[in-house]
């Protein structure tokens, strides 16, 4: 028996299908993307503060080597 491999679009279309089936699954995948959110959201507030955090995260960035001083 030869098993067909599945895309990453077929596997969108599975998914979708079976939310369309079971609505749960869609609450479902709303907390893990709320909860990811709010982990993301606690973890850049720690690192780089409410305050000025735009000017932080440019400073950080520059200093690993993600963005040249323009």
């Amino acid at each position: 028996m030869k098993i067909k491999k599945m895309s990453d679009l077929d596997y969108v279309e599975l998914y979708a299908n079976k939310l369309k089936e079971d609505n749960r699954l869609f609450l479902q995948q709303k907390k893990l993307i709320e909860s990811q959110l709010h982990a993301s959201s606690a973890l850049f507030k720690n690192r780089f503060g409410e305050r000025n955090f735009k000017e932080n995260a440019r400073v950080y960035l520059r200093d690993v080597g993600l963005i040249t001083v323009e």
